[in-house]
């Protein structure tokens, strides 16, 4: 029988080449002008998942 992908997962995590998995950072909408500098940089790159995680990831998107 065929796995149903957790459409909600699909669409914020995604894999590498090499299936590692990365996300966006939260908190990138509005209210970022008291922000720092660092941290608005901080905020323009992908994050990694700790490893704990990434099997229950990988199990939501079987196909991705």
């Amino acid at each position: 029988m065929k796995l149903k992908t957790i459409k909600a997962v699909a669409k914020r995590f995604k894999h590498t080449k090499t299936n590692k998995i990365r996300h966006r950072k939260s908190g990138q909408d509005h209210f970022n002008a008291g922000e720092t500098g660092k941290t608005t940089r901080s905020k323009r790159k992908d994050s990694g998942l700790l490893p704990k995680y990434e099997k229950g990831i990988k199990k939501m998107m079987p196909y991705k």
